[in-house]
């Protein structure tokens, strides 16, 4: 335990860092967060202007909105996640920041569907370093009894970029969403509705700014550096295979979950616009809403009750949170599509909000917690990849294609969600639920050699 000047993880091979710059970094992290979740998550809100512009079908919005970015963002997570094992993680930060945004920015001046796909790939490129550096980060920062907190708090991030972007989209969305084109200084022709990327762009520019005042705590460390032969893909991919089945069914388990968040996020706008005859805009501030301010309470609840499970000595703390929530999403994200009344339907996704954030603070502290603080970043990256990799791709377009292939009629996009829905999370308890005793032997094995 630590006094309560510090934020010292219990571990022999952590530094100290005062509980101000511990939160401090946590809180720019969470800006970081936003910014790259609002940029992630703008083009579900434009499926109706790109299908008309771009003349798409609801699979090419699928891919664009999901293998553009996901592709990406997951396999260059672990050169990246490398790179943070052995770097100066607020400047990778910083710089990842700065890229994704930039990339934003250009979003508003591609001229097809080519250069919007490439321009996607830009902003995947970017954000694949937050997440390993900012679980490496919190993880040396904070003891496992207040980790669940830490990282449910960065979590917010999420769901609060999310929310800003739905509503933000919405909002702007409603005034620029006409056919035809608008001529801009310096920029040219583009459609009204890429005049979007300009305002959710620039923000980031300054977040990347702030990254750098982050104190990094390998500095405060009372241990030697890494090695390149501690840190190598060698040794993360010998620890992998040691304990795959930790390691693999955690990552499936907590990539089949948010594969059916990114697909009802994906698809909820246009659900309601398809089933109860609502606008994009109503969707869209109804999605916001619920996102920006249920999402925030679901990711810190699911912190909370790890971290109390956690105290009474409960090493699968993680996974209990993430069959709860996936439980919960089975029942209330199955059910809310197939009722007749949108009223009803609305009034449902505060469930749904609440379970599919409830896991992912915990969902970090999960692989924090099973890989050795020696190979945390990359540990990270190989699980964003699996999770990422399954949720961007298989989440919308496993709804995209129910719609398209098996039912061939988009008015029955609800079937799809319920379907994909009920589905993805059956599947994901099962895996957590077999994760369970292998993840309490691999986390007891690394705290044991930790102290």
């Amino acid at each position: 335990m630590t006094d309560d000047n510090t934020s010292a993880p219990s571990t022999g091979r952590q530094p100290v860092i005062s509980s101000t710059h511990a939160w401090y970094a946590v809180l720019v992290l969470t800006l970081a967060n936003v910014s790259g979740f609002v940029d992630r998550q703008i083009l579900s809100l434009l499926t109706v202007p790109l299908k008309r512009d771009l003349q798409l079908t609801d699979t090419q919005v699928s891919l664009l909105i999901g293998l553009g970015f996901a592709v990406f963002y997951s396999v260059l997570g672990l050169p990246i996640g490398r790179w943070v094992d052995r770097g100066v993680r607020p400047r990778i930060v910083a710089l990842g920041a700065a890229l994704w945004s930039v990339m934003t920015l250009l979003t508003g001046i591609t001229r097809g569907y080519g250069q919007l796909f490439a321009a996607r790939i830009g902003v995947g490129v970017g954000e694949a370093t937050l997440g390993p550096a900012a679980v490496s980060i919190i993880a040396d920062q904070f003891p496992r009894e207040k980790l669940g907190t830490a990282m449910s708090t960065y979590m917010v991030g999420t769901f609060a970029g999310s929310g800003v972007a739905y509503a933000l989209g919405a909002y702007i969305v409603g005034r620029v969403d006409q056919p035809g084109m608008i001529t801009l200084p310096i920029v040219g022709e583009i459609f009204p509705w890429q005049t979007v990327f300009f305002w959710i762009g620039a923000p980031g520019l300054l977040i990347s700014l702030l990254a750098l005042s982050i104190r990094e705590p390998r500095r405060d460390a009372p241990v030697a550096p890494v090695s390149a032969g501690d840190a190598g893909f060698a040794a993360v991919w010998r620890y992998v295979r040691e304990n795959l089945r930790t390691i693999g069914a955690l990552s499936l388990g907590f990539a089949f979950s948010a594969s059916v968040n990114y697909g009802v996020g994906a698809w909820m706008a246009a659900f309601f616009v398809r089933t109860h005859d609502w606008s994009i805009q109503q969707a869209g501030t109804l999605q916001g809403i619920l996102t920006f301010t249920v999402g925030p309470i679901g990711v810190l609840l699911g912190g909370r009750l790890h971290d109390a499970w956690a105290k009474r000595g409960h090493v699968d703390a993680p996974l209990r949170v993430g069959i709860l929530g996936a439980l919960g999403m089975a029942v209330f994200a199955g059910l809310y599509p197939a009722v007749p009344s949108a009223m009803v339907a609305a009034v449902l996704l505060v469930p749904v909000n609440l379970f599919a954030a409830m896991p992912w603070g915990a969902a970090n502290a999960a692989i924090a917690e099973a890989m050795p603080s020696s190979l945390r970043g990359q540990g990270s990256a190989i699980y964003q990849l699996v999770v990422n990799l399954v949720s961007g791709v298989l989440g919308p377009t496993a709804v995209a294609l129910l719609t398209d292939r098996l039912f061939g009629d988009e008015s029955m996009l609800r079937w799809s969600l319920v379907i994909a829905s009920i589905g993805g999370m059956c599947i994901a308890m099962a895996l957590m639920a077999w994760a369970r005793p292998a993840y309490t032997r691999t986390v007891a094995s690394v705290r044991a050699a930790e102290i």
